[in-house]
């Protein structure tokens, strides 16, 4: 059974990171594995011109290490492209831009494998022992899970979605049916976040008519991403370090109130959409209705379309609205990981809402010597911060560090004008 140092299990642009990252450190036996058969991030919403939220610097590695050859500059001199992103001057890039990135990186790191599937984890003495579907297992010293997130759709909405005779879906799936989407007589589109945003574009810069089309969600307003310069500051690791010390009970009522800085909406989605509304305005008022402050409560078919019963809260009054298609722009959840860790038992140390306790390299509490660490499963312990791509680097520079024992990464003490608490005398 082969022994390696360290395996990710996972490959999405968090351990593709790690692996960047790992690949110049000497002596380093570090392998990657993921079910998948190649690297593919968020393919259901590759919508035309869509661009990331973030600058191209949060790639893989810059933000650690820009001489890395896994940058995404480099990448674009090997495509040829360097050139014209420079008199582009694209500070954010294209979606479909960052996917084929991360498939070019992964293509070129011996150490990611795809088409392993990680199926469970087990203390076997000394070492992890990683069971991987039909091949044989492997035994690693240090294990980082980078499994991702999966569609989170609302309880009133899921059987909907799963009913495959019903045009329902979450906006994952977004390009999967857009045909049947454009065709459809009505559209509602629940969510008011950049996915929700990029969907009620695309439908209104591409039906025939927006008559029928509907954007509905919970938050008071469409409101914009926070992006003011010492906002941003709240994705610093000085902020990170700041949240993780406060209560348990203070991050969770934390979290929900600082949706503005991953569930809001770029300026430019909302300005783009704005002038849709406005080109479509010229012969009259456009069809399509815009509803903040509205939750789904219930949903059902009837007579052949969809019937969604609502609740506004500030009205607080409720009532049905009728449509042929839903897209739930609702969100992503971290992917649960108990049936993957249930070979580790009780071994694995949660709080008191059964999520993992996490410490501020990223390390898993365990009552086992091995080190098992987590990239983007801490948002309740590290902060809004934990799925921004903008802090992916320099996670998996303190895990690689970890990892090494040794500091293989410089990292700066002060990363924030800001200085988030009152300072220990």
């Amino acid at each position: 059974m082969r022994r390696h140092h360290l395996a990710g299990i996972g490959i999405g642009p968090f351990n593709l990171s790690l692996a960047a990252l790992a690949a110049p450190v000497d002596g380093l036996d570090a392998v990657f594995f993921d079910a998948r058969p190649e690297f593919r991030w968020h393919p259901g919403l590759l919508v035309d011109g869509a661009t990331l939220q973030v600058p191209f610097l949060a790639d893989l590695v810059t933000l650690v290490d820009p001489t890395n050859p896994f940058s995404f500059l480099n990448y674009l001199r090997d495509r040829g492209r360097l050139l014209p992103f420079y008199f582009a001057e694209r500070f954010h890039p294209l979606r479909a831009e960052y996917d084929d990135y991360g498939r070019w990186a992964s293509a070129r790191l011996r150490s990611c494998h795809f088409g392993h599937e990680v199926t469970g984890i087990r203390w076997a003495g000394d070492a992890f022992e990683l069971t991987i579907a039909g091949k044989e297992p492997v035994l690693a010293d240090n294990v980082v899970l980078g499994v991702g997130s999966v569609p989170s759709v609302p309880e009133p909405l899921r059987d909907l979605v799963a009913d495959p005779d019903v045009l329902a879906l979450h906006s994952a799936d977004y390009l999967a049916h857009r045909d049947e989407l454009l065709a459809a007589e009505s559209v509602t589109v629940v969510g008011s976040g950049q996915s929700g945003a990029e969907v009620v574009l695309d439908l209104l810069r591409s039906r025939s008519t927006v008559d029928g089309l509907r954007w509905l969600a919970r938050t008071p307003a469409f409101a914009p991403m926070e992006y003011s310069k010492l906002g941003l500051e709240q994705f610093t690791p000085d902020y990170t370090a700041y949240f993780r010390g406060l209560p348990e009970a203070v991050r969770d009522r934390l979290l929900p109130a600082q949706w503005q800085l991953y569930k809001g909406i770029d300026a430019e989605t909302i300005g783009a959409i704005h002038d849709e509304l406005y080109r479509r305005s010229i012969n009259g008022p456009p069809g399509a209705v815009l509803t903040p402050g509205v939750e789904v409560v219930s949903a059902s078919t009837v007579d052949g379309e969809v019937e969604l019963g609502v609740r506004h809260a500030q009205q607080g009054r409720g009532g049905t609205l009728r449509t042929a298609a839903v897209v739930a722009a609702t969100g992503y959840t971290e992917t649960p990981t108990r049936s993957l860790l249930a070979g580790l038992g009780d071994a694995v140390r949660r709080d008191r809402r059964g999520r993992l306790e996490v410490g501020a390299d990223y390390r898993v509490a365990l009552d086992v010597p091995g080190p098992l660490f987590v990239q983007n499963a801490e948002r309740h312990t590290h902060g809004p911060g934990a799925p921004d791509l903008g802090l992916g680097a320099w996670r998996a520079a303190v895990i690689l560090n970890a990892v090494c024992g040794k500091t293989v990464h410089e990292l700066p003490d002060r990363t924030a004008f800001t200085t988030f608490g009152l300072e220990e005398k």
